[in-house]
């Protein structure tokens, strides 16, 4: 039986990385600080394009989530990137899995707080992919990461580590296979595990047939019997 097709999307303005089984890329582009919104807007629909170009069609796309501490003029213009790609993959029908960056290097190192460097020391040799840069590491894992939910991993990986696919949020339109659902020490389970919460059910007021015509208020059933008298 083949593997399903699983994509990892790092993804950034200068250098995206994309990464399947056995295979890594970095899609590159470049801008200026006196870009105006006009070509800042054509950049970014460009690199979203590329990207989903490389990607299309697969059966999953795990992306790294916002990194909400980062500053900078770019963290704008990477937000609309980050949309624009996810909306573009799912006008394709694409599930998408959105990965945190802790969780990611928690996968890679089994340390939510390792480093860019850390993360390509141990991914390098554990799927034997000749990395580039870091961004073609991190879009490894996410794309382990996602084989590895779909009962498919790409190489064996710690309990540890794989605490954190119980982090991410995966589509529902892909229900994590039941072997996924218990996975050891996981201090949070699947959504799908956790019993809905009983529903209150509100007590109405009985209604009643006219509600008395106060003043200011018309009495619009006395108005209508007094014309017909």
């Amino acid at each position: 039986m083949s593997r399903r097709l699983v994509r990892g999307l790092d993804l950034s303005l200068t250098g995206a990385g994309i990464a399947g089984a056995g295979w890594a890329q970095t899609l590159g582009s470049k801008g200026k600080r006196t870009d105006t919104y006009a070509m800042r807007r054509t950049r970014l629909h460009r690199i979203a394009g590329r990207i989903v170009e490389a990607v299309a069609p697969c059966d999953l796309a795990v992306v790294e989530g916002p990194s909400y501490g980062s500053k900078g003029a770019g963290t704008w213009d990477r937000a609309g990137l980050w949309w624009l790609v996810v909306d573009h993959l799912a006008a394709f029908d694409i599930p998408v899995a959105v990965v945190t960056p802790t969780a990611r290097a928690k996968y890679a190192t089994g340390n939510g707080r390792a480093g860019k460097q850390a993360v390509v020391e141990a991914v390098g040799p554990r799927y034997g992919v000749a990395l580039r840069d870091d961004n073609q590491a991190d879009a490894m894992v996410l794309c382990a990461m996602g084989h590895d939910w779909l009962d498919e991993p790409l190489a064996a990986v710690p309990a540890k580590n794989r605490q954190a696919l119980a982090r991410v949020e995966w589509p529902l339109l892909l229900p994590p296979p039941a072997v996924q659902l218990g996975i050891e020490d996981a201090d949070r389970p699947y959504p799908d595990t956790v019993p809905a919460a009983p529903r209150k059910t509100r007590r109405r007021k009985p209604r009643t047939e006219q509600a008395a015509a106060g003043p200011g208020r018309l009495d619009a059933l006395a108005l209508v019997e007094g014309a017909a008298a």
